[in-house]
C-alpha cells in the first residue's frame, strides 16, 4: 500500500506530537519508558471505543470465562500495548541484554536453516511484536519485513528510521510494489516475514476460535509457489524486560495439490497456530482489531 507524499499542516502537527513522544520516552530508561507506557494505556485504553471491540472479541473467543476475567485480560492487553509504545524509542537497545533485557530465542537453528534455503515467516501481533523483528535481525539472516505505512508520511518516515536504528534495513510496504519485492527476494532464496493474524477481506475464510474470519492467504501462496517452508514465529513477554521468541516447525503444506486447495488448508493451519498461541497468553494479543465480521459477533451473541 502506497502512502501519500503530500504533507499537510495536520500531518506536521501530528508529527510534532509524535516527535515529542519519542523524545520524552527516549529520555527515560527502557524499563521506566515501558512501565510508564503501560500505566498510561491501562488508564486511557478502557475509555476508548476500541476497548468495546476488545471485550466483544474476548466474549466471542472465551464464552465460558467470566466478565471479570475478560475485563482483566483487556486491561492487561492495554498495558502490553503501552509497554510496546514506551519501548519503541529504545528498540536499538534491546539487541543487547545489558541495555534492554534478554530476548531468548527457542528454535534458533530454524533461522539458520531458513537462511540457507529461503522461507516465508509468519508472525502475529503478540506482546511487543517489534521484538520479534529484533530477533530476526539478530539471527544474521537476510529477511525482508513487510509493514503497513502510517497514514502520515512524516510519522511513517520516523517509524522506518527507528526500525533501521535497530537493524531492520529491508522493509517492504504492503501492496503491489512491495509484493513484487518479496517475490524477487524469495526467488533469490532469501526470507520474508509477514503478519498473518489480522483481518484481510481479500483473503480466505477459515475458523478462528470457532468462527470463520477472513485471513490473508498471500503468505501461504508465496510459500507454495516457491516451494518454501511456511515458518510461524511467536513472542511472549516473560518479565517486564524479558521476552521469549520462538521459531516453530513449519506449517505442513501440500506442494503437489491444486494451489487453491493447498492455500485453503494452509490458512486453516495458520489460524489454528495463531489460536493456540493466543490461548497460551491471551493478555498479550492485540484484541482491539476487528478480527471477526459482525455476523460472527451476532452468532456468538456479543452484539
Amino acid at each position: 500500500m502506497a502512502i501519500s507524499t503530500d504533507v499537510t499542516f495536520a500531518h506536521r502537527i501530528e508529527d510534532a506530537g509524535f516527535a515529542a513522544f519519542l523524545g520524552a520516552f527516549g529520555a527515560m530508561s527502557p524499563a521506566r519508558a515501558s512501565a510508564t507506557g503501560a500505566s498510561l494505556l491501562q488508564g486511557l485504553g478502557p475509555l476508548t471505543s476500541a476497548h468495546r471491540t476488545a471485550l466483544r472479541n474476548l466474549r466471542l473467543a472465551f464464552p465460558n470465562e467470566t466478565e471479570s476475567w475478560r475485563a482483566d485480560i483487556a486491561r492487561a492487553m492495554w498495558g502490553e500495548i503501552g509497554r510496546m509504545a514506551g519501548e519503541f524509542p529504545h528498540m536499538h537497545a534491546y539487541r543487547t541484554e545489558a541495555n534492554g533485557g534478554a530476548i531468548h530465542v527457542e528454535g534458533a537453528e530454524r533461522f539458520i536453516e531458513a537462511g540457507r534455503t529461503g522461507a516465508v515467516f509468519i508472525a502475529g501481533h503478540f506482546s511487543n511484536w517489534e521484538i520479534m523483528a529484533v530477533a530476526v535481525v539478530a539471527s544474521g539472516i537476510t529477511c525482508h519485513v513487510t509493514y503497513r505505512p502510517a497514514n502520515n508520511p512524516l510519522i511513517d518516515r520516523r517509524i522506518v528510521e527507528g526500525r533501521r536504528a535497530y537493524g531492520v534495513n529491508l522493509q517492504s510496504a504492503k501492496g503491489a510494489e512491495g509484493g513484487m519485492g518479496l517475490m524477487r527476494a524469495l526467488a533469490r532464496k532469501e526470507t520474508i516475514v509477514l503478519m498473518n493474524d489480522q483481518k484481510y477481506n481479500e483473503g480466505l475464510a477459515a475458523p478462528f476460535f470457532g468462527h470463520d474470519c477472513m485471513t490473508a492467504d498471500g503468505p501461504a501462496r508465496l510459500a507454495l509457489r516457491f516451494k518454501l517452508p511456511l515458518v510461524p514465529l511467536s513472542l511472549r513477554r516473560t518479565a517486564p524486560q524479558a521476552f521469549s521468541a520462538t521459531v516453530h516447525p513449519a506449517i505442513p503444506l501440500d506442494y503437489d495439490a491444486p494451489l487453491d486447495e493447498a492455500a485453503q488448508a494452509a490458512v486453516r493451519g495458520v489460524n489454528a497456530f495463531m489460536e493456540a498461541r493466543v490461548r497460551e497468553a491471551p493478555e498479550q494479543w492485540f484484541w482491539v482489531h476487528q478480527r471477526w465480521p459482525k455476523s460472527a459477533w451476532k452468532d456468538a451473541g456479543v452484539l
